[in-house]
């Protein structure tokens, strides 16, 4: 399943997704993994919240990015929940891959939350129905 949380720059999408991950932490008898470009929110999650730097990593597409995300469902399969903080920022701000992506993460067995700075009707009829304006 996966959840997009659209808006603009400043309308309160990463607090939102801060929220949403700490409620899926407390009751996920999983794994809950907070993807962000760099480690600014480090002091922000619940303690259980897996945080990784994207940066560290090298990731710079929609490519790399799925990868990566698949490379850590299948080498942890107690992962329930993933959020995405900053999609765009962190895959050089290419709206016209994310379809393609989020169909991608939808065969994976996984919640999936991304942030997206953008307007809603940018985004792709297909997965429109995915979004959350704020």
């Amino acid at each position: 399943m996966i959840t997009l949380i659209i808006g603009k720059k400043g309308s309160g999408k990463t607090k939102r997704l801060l929220d949403m991950c700490a409620a899926a932490t407390k009751s996920s008898d999983g794994n809950v993994v907070f993807l962000e470009k760099d480690n600014t929110l480090t002091y922000n999650l619940e303690h259980k919240t897996r945080l990784v730097a994207l940066d560290e990593y090298g990731i710079d597409s929609y490519t790399a990015l799925y990868g990566f995300i698949a490379g850590m469902c299948a080498g942890n399969y107690d992962i329930t929940d993933i959020f995405v903080d900053s999609t765009l920022k962190v895959v050089g701000g290419d709206l016209a891959g994310l379809e393609e992506f989020a169909e991608k993460l939808s065969r994976l067995n996984v919640k999936m939350v991304l942030s997206i700075s953008a307007d809603k009707a940018d985004i792709p009829a297909k997965i429109a129905e995915f979004a959350t304006e704020i």
